[in-house]
């Protein structure tokens, strides 16, 4: 049985578009919190592209996951996860963890995600 959470960092982690439409709603509600700035998403489509390809630009590489750990919250999962990820300003890394609710057909339906930032690795 795959498990959404780490599908969405399998299909994050490779920039997959397909991958990460499939395992979130078209109506998924997202709220995030990075270091600067707080966001928020109404859609799938919105999520990917205005808020998950901003964090992670066309030139920041995933070279590893290090890390995917789910578990159950009483009725919500949460993922947390940890990425080396390269680009022109060095190596990274980042960690992040998300809490989640599921729909009906096991999409992901909302999202309240926090992330450490972009740490740079000696």
């Amino acid at each position: 049985m795959t498990v959404p959470g780490a599908e969405f960092v399998r299909a994050l982690a490779a920039k997959d578009t397909a991958g990460l439409l499939a395992v979130l709603s078209p109506t998924v509600v997202f709220r995030g919190m990075t270091p600067g700035r707080f966001w928020e998403a109404g859609t799938a489509e919105a999520t990917v592209h205005e808020v998950l390809y901003v964090w992670f630009e066309p030139a920041d590489v995933v070279e590893e996951v290090l890390s995917v750990e789910t578990a159950d919250v009483a009725d919500r999962h949460r993922v947390d996860y940890r990425l080396v990820v390269r680009n022109d300003d060095g190596r990274h890394l980042v960690e992040q963890r998300a809490y989640y609710d599921l729909d009906d057909e096991g999409r992901i339906a909302a999202v309240h995600a926090v992330c450490a930032g972009f740490r740079l690795l000696p």
